[in-house]
């Protein structure tokens, strides 16, 4: 009887055991699921890169500086609208005849970089203008140019697919274009400047800004004819019907305007009479 009673009892505890264990292992199976939740809750959410697209040859807007930094005033902007939203900033250096390549397949998000609205109103979604700018023309102060009307049987040099071969080849310069010896294009106005100085070419189209860089990084020499080309302005250009990353970074833009940030970038670039956004 005794050992019946045993046998029993030990029964009892190795059932005890059994059902301790299969108790404990859904309490094991819950706080790990709570504590992989907590985790992920906990987790930071991915960044956004704000993938910027430029031309690295056009100072003061968008260049390589003397410690292979890209920089420039629209640059430095971008940064900033990338610092009030929280994105990861990426300069992306492009092939300016190929920016609308680009563009449309995601490998930039904007195009920011002296970037004409003029004559493109239709072709992208832009932000507010920022800059004033105009077109000119850029020649040797020993050339015996001094009027459009002196470039007459001239080569004049100018950017491939820029705002200025687009105003040498509108109806409003037609007759000037016409008169030319002849119209040379370039990959970049560093190649055209080359050209001007070795004299293969008689003068550059382009804009006033980069115009004013390139004569003072360049030294005495070259002179910008007071008649300018076309009067134009700058702005961002995002993909067509793009209006929410417009919004973002217009509403950031303003704020850099407002906390003085655009205005000390103007006058470091030397353009505080060029811009137009918050005057």
């Amino acid at each position: 009887m005794k050992k019946l009673l045993s046998i029993f009892t030990a029964c009892v505890f190795a059932a005890s055991l059994v059902t301790g264990c299969s108790s404990s292992a859904p309490a094991s199976s819950s706080a790990s699921a709570s504590a992989s939740s907590e985790a992920e809750a906990s987790a930071p959410a991915e960044s956004k890169t704000f993938k910027v697209g430029f031309d690295a040859e056009y100072p003061p807007f968008g260049y390589m500086d003397e410690n292979g930094e890209y920089t420039g005033f629209d640059l430095e902007l971008a940064q900033g609208v990338c610092e009030i939203n929280g994105w990861e900033y990426e300069a992306v250096p492009i092939n300016w005849d190929s920016k609308d390549m680009e563009l449309n397949s995601g490998s930039i998000d904007c195009i920011w970089n002296g970037f004409t609205i003029n004559g493109r109103e239709d072709d992208y979604t832009w932000s507010v203008p920022y800059v004033d700018n105009s077109q000119v023309i850029v020649c040797s102060e020993e050339s015996g140019i001094n009027s459009l009307a002196d470039l007459a049987g001239k080569t004049v040099g100018v950017q491939a697919a820029s705002a200025a071969l687009d105003a040498l080849n509108s109806e409003d310069n037609a007759e000037l274009t016409a008169t030319f010896g002849a119209l040379q294009e370039f990959g970049d106005y560093n190649s055209a400047f080359v050209e001007l100085q070795a004299g293969s070419i008689d003068a550059v189209a382009m804009d006033v800004g980069v115009a004013n860089y390139q004569i003072k990084s360049r030294g005495e020499g070259y002179k910008v004819l007071e008649e300018p080309i076309s009067v134009e302005q700058y702005a961002i250009g995002f993909k067509k019907g793009n209006e929410e990353l417009k919004d973002e970074v217009e509403s950031a833009l303003e704020q850099l305007v407002d906390d003085g940030t655009f205005a000390e970038l103007a006058e470091k670039y030397e353009i505080s009479d060029m811009v137009c956004l918050g005057k």
